[in-house]
């Protein structure tokens, strides 16, 4: 016979755990009641919003959708990783023309690229607020990852040898002494990171500073996917945590801040709906609550006996390898191989905290950033 749970003891479980008005669900109705005036942040894989509370409609930013020169300097970013993957499939399928005919694709694009990068298009087009005036140095950068990129892969289509990962990394990636790439493309992989990534610091930050007035009494959920599928699924490797603990200025609490992977989509353009964002904010503020209820009463049943509140500072990115300087490429490569070896960390988890810090300190101007692998560089000049 199949053994089914006892009625009486279900009964008795649902009372407290899972019927709709079991005792847990009261609990977390009560607190709703008690805390219906207060703030409601929701950061989500690529929006956020705030529902400032009491029925009062939410503020809505998106932090990629929106983020001008994302998908342009993403692109380049990529390059340096291209020619990594073209020598892993060579190395797989060395008879296959699967790397040829990716390597050709790739040659193509990039050539298109560095055609049409320049100085104007980067200032008038992609515009982006947080380094204007550097418009320049991200128009030299551009032309250099383009030009050796596409001298290399030309190269590997006459040879496919130079696919090796030691050739690779001495003639490319980490060069040592080849005048023609002077600057290494794992600083220009660290580089572009650093400028996709930061006018989203600046502008969350800012967004954040603006709309927030009660972070002492901030309900945060981080809901959602962020970035790949087993990224950012903890503080340490969640760069929207540390994001608005540093626009905070340290007043947001960890404990005040739940990731929830699993919880309701939300993304920019649902502010058209009313009724849904409300719905929305109801099933958000039922979450957190709802895991809040049990913290509050451990700390009432158990006093003296431990407790898991962390501090902040001790949480911020403590996976990420340290960078000493901003020249410390043995530091860079170090935090690039963590983000792309490691599946539980966002991409952008490689630059991020050097750059929030650096925008805590500074009062979020981009202006004054040092950027590794861009700031101070002396690149080539643009060849044509």
């Amino acid at each position: 016979m199949a053994y089914m749970p006892d009625p009486v003891f279900a009964s008795l479980f649902h009372a407290f755990t899972s019927d709709a008005d079991s005792t847990g669900q009261s609990l977390t109705a009560c607190m709703a009641r008690q805390r219906a005036e207060d703030p409601l942040l929701v950061y989500a894989g690529s929006d956020v919003a705030l529902f400032p509370g009491g029925g009062a409609a939410p503020l809505v930013e998106s932090f990629r959708r929106r983020t001008r020169g994302f998908i342009e300097l993403t692109a380049i970013s990529h390059l340096p990783v291209a020619l990594a993957y073209l020598g892993r499939m060579y190395a797989l399928e060395p008879h296959s023309d699967a790397w040829r005919r990716d390597a050709e694709r790739l040659l193509q694009r990039t050539r298109d690229v560095r055609e049409r990068n320049s100085t104007a298009f980067w200032r008038d087009y992609v515009a982006v607020g947080s380094f204007a005036g550097q418009e320049e140095q991200v128009t030299r950068m551009t032309d250099y990852l383009c030009r050796v990129s596409i001298d290399y892969l030309e190269r590997v289509l006459r040879d496919p040898a130079a696919l090796d990962p030691e050739i690779l990394r001495q003639e490319y990636l980490e060069p040592t002494a080849n005048p023609a790439v002077p600057v290494p493309l794992n600083d220009l992989m660290f580089a572009t990171f650093c400028l996709a990534f930061m006018d989203i610091i600046v502008r969350i930050t800012g967004w954040l500073q603006e709309h927030v007035y009660q972070w002492d009494r901030l309900m945060v959920v981080l809901s959602g996917q962020s970035g790949r599928p087993t990224a950012g699924l903890t503080w340490g490797s969640n760069n929207g945590c540390h994001l608005i603990w540093a626009a905070s200025d340290g007043a947001i609490q960890p404990e005040q801040v739940y990731l929830a992977p699993y919880a309701p989509a939300f993304e920019a353009g649902m502010e058209d709906d009313p009724a849904k964002m409300a719905e929305l904010e109801q099933q958000y503020r039922k979450l957190w609550l709802n895991t809040r209820a049990s913290v509050e009463v451990s700390r009432l049943m158990f006093p003296g006996h431990g407790s898991l509140e962390q501090d902040a500072a001790a949480l911020r990115m403590s996976d990420m390898p340290p960078l000493k300087s901003i020249d410390d490429r043995a530091g860079m490569a170090a935090r690039l191989r963590r983000i792309m070896e490691d599946p539980t960390q966002l991409l952008s988890n490689s630059v991020a905290d050097i750059l929030i810090d650096q925008l805590r300190a500074n009062g979020n101007r981009p202006e004054l950033l040092e950027i590794p692998g861009f700031t101070h560089i002396e690149y080539p000049a643009i060849e044509r």
